[in-house]
């Protein structure tokens, strides 16, 4: 990998942006960024090797940091997860035992041997996706204040499940692994809440902020680093170290001049390159090959939105439930893990990818369906916000 494959990287990962630009539509950056790499890598013109130890060891920088941020993102702080956090933990709960029961069917009908990770997948919700369609169209009502803390909850513990089921033959240590990144986690909260009560990071802030230091970005991209070794180490996938310090960083507190330059090392380099990277890897005319993973991949998509639907029975309506089936980062970490790992068969990996996206078109429409129910915030919980 040399300067000028990065450059076509990062010029094609434009493609992001581009596409998420009509407002109306509500599609998430990654999917250009997906595509890009698709068009260039092992499916289209095989310019891209994602085999290519440079590009994957950047790509693994991409996967922790956009990982911290998803985690960084959960609402923890907000009263409105609290406020709504008893339904909101019930109905993840129901979604979770209906998509086990889904799970296993589909992974009996299709003869993967995957049923716990289908279930994960189905049952998961996505916090980066589903809370800037609610900040977007500005939805509110009691529904929508109870669908915060459903979402939080199942990003958060689908997160946690996906190492331990996506190669049960090493759960026990994947379990040992994880307890030893949350462990970690948790210290560190400790710790950042210490530094944060104390008045050492505002000290630390004013100074670095005087004298140009970025300490907090360095500070945080070490412990970020520390933490991936660890999961490394014990055979975790960073995915989780990035998202339990995201969480971490999110229940003290996100500075705001350490988000903006998060978001700039982020958003601006490290995450386009993880999803073309992510997309390189993707060998989609393997669903040609295989043209049972093309319904393989719808079936998990409508699987999500079926399981999540069903709380309607719960009195959610029907709109706000099935748009908390937005999935993209659980999919995106299994296809990630299960194809460094070689744990899904060819075009597996590129049924995930398909179900996630299932499921974003489906939240985006019902986020339009929502504000024609009525369900959009006053100015009381805009305030909140």
């Amino acid at each position: 990998m040399d300067f000028a494959t990065l450059a076509l990287i990062m010029l094609v990962g434009v493609l992001g942006p581009v596409l998420a630009l009509p407002s109306r539509w509500h599609l998430p950056v990654v999917l250009g960024e997906l595509a890009a790499g698709i068009v260039l890598g092992s499916t289209g013109f095989r310019v891209l090797h994602a085999d290519n130890g440079t590009f994957t060891f950047l790509a693994d920088i991409g996967f922790a940091l956009v990982m911290f941020v998803a985690g960084s993102h959960v609402p923890i702080r907000d009263p409105n997860l609290r406020a709504g956090l008893l339904p909101g933990v019930l109905r993840a709960a129901a979604v979770g035992a209906i998509a086990t029961g889904l799970g296993v069917a589909v992974a009996a009908a299709f003869g993967t041997g995957h049923p716990a990770l289908y279930a994960v997948l189905m049952a998961s919700s996505s916090a980066a996706l589903v809370l800037p369609i609610v900040d977007s169209l500005h939805l509110g009502g009691p529904p929508v204040l109870q669908l915060l803390p459903q979402v939080a909850i199942a990003d958060t513990v689908c997160i946690v499940a996906l190492p331990l089921v996506i190669d049960p033959h090493h759960a026990g240590r994947a379990a040992l692994g994880s307890l030893a990144v949350l462990g970690c986690a948790a210290v560190l909260y400790v710790g950042l809440r210490y530094v944060e009560t104390s008045g050492v990071r505002q000290r630390v802030h004013d100074v670095s902020e005087d004298r140009k230091f970025a300490l907090e970005l360095r500070l945080n991209l070490t412990i970020l680093f520390a933490l991936a070794a660890l999961a490394v180490r014990t055979h975790v996938s960073i995915m989780l170290a990035g998202f339990s310090f995201g969480l971490a960083m999110a229940a003290v507190g996100e500075p705001r001049r350490l988000a903006k330059q998060l978001f700039a090392v982020t958003d601006g380099l490290f995450a386009p390159l993880f999803f073309v990277w992510l997309g390189a890897s993707l060998d989609v005319r393997d669903l040609g090959h295989h043209p049972s993973y093309i319904v393989l991949g719808a079936v998990l998509g409508a699987g999500a939105v079926v399981a999540h639907a069903a709380m309607r029975l719960t009195g959610q309506p029907v709109p706000v439930a099935a748009m908390a089936s937005a999935q993209l980062g659980v999919p995106v970490a299994a296809a990630t893990v299960g194809t460094q790992l070689h744990l899904l068969r060819p075009g597996e990996a590129s049924a995930l990818i398909l179900g996630a996206l299932v499921t974003v078109a489906v939240a985006v429409t019902c986020g339009g369906l929502t504000v024609r129910a009525g369900l959009v915030a006053d100015s009381s919980e805009e305030g909140q916000r």
